[in-house]
């Protein structure tokens, strides 16, 4: 699977470690920035992921912040992007199995590195569950 990942200066650290764990785990990874943990808006990181995922560019989103809310908002106002800010994986799983998320944001300041790892373990690897759930995701759709 190709992930495309992107943070703000908050979420750098965990977004370089997370880089290293999809690595790990034999995922592509399209790295998108920042490079350091300058300050920058989360919002730039958030379309670029977006637009990438959108495109076709990669199969799933990875976004990186203080609380994840933000990216989430942000990535939300593009077509055909389901991004969830999760903090546990319960949420996780049930975003991709019954919502077919497809950009996971998180939060640094909100979540420690276990926790993360074991967040993003829960969305790489719960398939979307169709069915009845497939109508209510078209709904989401909406233009």
């Amino acid at each position: 699977m190709k992930f495309v990942v992107g943070s703000d200066h908050a979420g750098f650290s965990l977004k370089e470690e997370l880089v290293g764990v999809l690595r790990e785990w034999g995922h592509e990874v399209a790295d998108l920035g920042p490079a350091d943990a300058t300050s920058v808006d989360y919002p730039d990181y958030a379309h670029r992921v977006a637009d990438a995922i959108g495109h076709g560019d990669g199969d799933r989103g990875l976004l990186v912040c203080g609380t994840g809310i933000g990216m989430a908002m942000a990535a939300n106002r593009h077509v055909g992007i389901r991004a969830a800010s999760c903090e546990d994986t319960y949420a996780a799983t049930m975003t991709r199995s019954h919502n077919d998320a497809n950009v996971l944001c998180l939060g640094a300041r909100i979540v420690g590195s276990g926790l993360a790892r074991s967040i993003l373990k829960a969305f790489v690897e719960t398939p979307f569950e169709g069915g009845r759930h497939a109508g209510r995701v078209r709904k989401i759709e909406r233009e």
